[in-house]
């Protein structure tokens, strides 16, 4: 009985040390003196743990498309702000705010989104010490 609690207890210890190890905190993936602000049109949802993220096609002056990619909160914490499923839908065009990624730079963790009506929607950015409401 001993030996099989001892067991689970270093299973649960390597278990947990995994997880904690595979998410990373803000400052090993963003930039927080790189802020970007691009508007586009969301082309993408994922509605996943441990963050939701959301794709929007941003076309440039000379029409080139490029695909950002940015990183919420958890569904829960988006949830707790008010956040449907619905909130965000593929077509919507949106002003996104957020941190650049260290090595991706159309990578980013939003702080601010704002619907095409001027709806601001809290996001619970994981950045440190920042204004998370859009302006």
């Amino acid at each position: 009985m001993r030996a099989t609690s001892s067991a689970l207890a270093i299973l649960f210890a390597l278990t947990v040390s995994a997880a904690v190890s595979a998410h990373h905190g803000f400052a090993g993936e963003y930039d927080i003196n790189k802020p970007v602000e691009v508007t586009g049109i969301v082309s993408k949802i994922e509605w996943t743990n441990p963050h939701a993220r959301f794709y929007i096609d941003v076309k440039d002056a000379k029409g080139k498309v490029t695909t950002w990619n940015f990183e919420l909160a958890s569904l829960n914490s988006l949830r707790r702000n008010g956040w449907k499923q619905d909130s965000l839908k593929v077509g919507d065009k949106v002003t996104a705010k957020g941190y650049a990624g260290l090595s991706n730079r159309t990578m980013a963790n939003a702080n601010g989104v704002i619907l095409a009506d001027g709806t601001a929607l809290f996001v619970a950015s994981s950045a440190p010490s920042v204004q998370q409401t859009p302006q």
